[in-house]
């Protein structure tokens, strides 16, 4: 594939920084798991700004490092994929909030359900890099099939985003309240207890359930988009982490105003049909698929660049977010 070992020789990171940048990300969600566990609270304004700037602070020297180590195409890499995931997971909190608001969760116990989402996110994009990385290695035509899967994302985000019945529950969830028997109250964060002399879950272990089929159905949005940045499974992970990093105080930072951003989702569905876009034109440039041009690579083709997509992702971010408070603003 000639797109791939064009950019091969800027992507040839030692693998002494790779390990070392896994363990350490590994180690930071460690303590921020064992901080909640042994002082579960609700955190302050102050609190959460802090900690939402430490991580954004803490992705952009890592990918100051990957400039170091690597050259300009990597770092510009991480960063698109980076912002796309981020934009992704801010979409993701909307659903969060919903979840936290229909379930009636207490807000002190708010931060466990977030983290374990968090952490169920992270194993499910896992997953689904490692398939991806597996599919695009030894089918190229995939990528047709993720720009394709990515327009209809960017359009159900644009248009039937907002169709949907905010109290309408998974069938999954609807399946679980069925099968098993659940207390009519939370008991802190356990998701088993003592209810008139019978053991039985408590309203937690929906919650869990409902958090982790949304991660699925984010993590097969996302995935196929970073694909679009990037082939590196590496910066795929590493986005993908420092995206999820800071989303449980991002959630009690912007929580109260995502309702706010009106054209928020509008901004996103660009970014994924612009990305989904570029899928389609570079898997023009790799065609094998015999129907098209004789499967042969379709050289003309534009081939956008990794700086083009940052600037677009940026540039789309900043004008849902402008114009939301812009909308806001005339609206009050």
């Amino acid at each position: 594939m000639a797109y791939n070992k064009v950019h091969s020789m800027d992507l040839a990171l030692p693998l002494w920084f790779e390990v070392g940048s896994l363990v350490i990300l590994t180690l930071i969600l460690v303590a921020d798991l064992l901080i909640i566990i042994k002082r579960p609270h609700i955190p302050s304004m102050k609190e959460a700004t802090g900690w939402v700037t430490f991580y954004i602070g803490l992705a952009l020297v890592f990918a100051a490092l990957m400039f170091v180590f690597a050259g300009g195409e990597s770092a510009g890499q991480f960063v698109a994929g980076w912002l796309t995931e981020y934009s992704l997971s801010i979409d993701n909190l909307f659903v969060f909030v919903l979840l936290m608001s229909q379930f009636k969760v207490p807000k002190k116990y708010q931060q466990e359900v977030l983290m374990v989402g968090i952490i169920l996110a992270l194993v499910l994009r896992g997953i689904f890099i490692l398939l991806g990385a597996q599919l695009i290695q030894n089918f190229s035509w995939i990528f047709y099939i993720f720009g394709a899967f990515l327009v209809y994302t960017a359009y159900k985000q644009a248009f039937a985003g907002g169709d949907e019945d905010e109290n309408h529950e998974p069938a999954i969830v609807r399946l679980v309240r069925k099968r098993m028997e659940i207390a009519p109250h939370f008991d802190g964060a356990k998701i088993r207890t003592v209810f008139e002399g019978r053991k039985v879950w408590t309203p937690m272990i929906i919650v869990f359930i409902a958090i982790g089929f949304t991660d699925l159905i984010f993590a097969i949005d996302s995935i196929p988009a970073i694909f679009g940045i990037t082939q590196s499974p590496f910066i795929v992970f590493t986005a993908n982490i420092f995206a999820l990093m800071g989303l449980r105080q991002l959630y009690f930072l912007l929580g109260g105003l995502l309702d706010k951003l009106a054209y928020l989702h509008l901004g996103i569905a660009f970014i994924l049909a612009f990305i989904g876009a570029k899928l389609f034109f570079h898997a023009m440039h790799v065609n094998e698929v015999p129907f098209i041009n004789g499967g042969q690579p379709v050289l003309w083709a534009p081939e956008i660049s990794t700086w083009t997509s940052l600037a677009v992702i940026v540039g789309a971010m900043t004008v849902a977010t402008v114009a939301s408070l812009v909308f806001r603003k005339q609206d009050a």
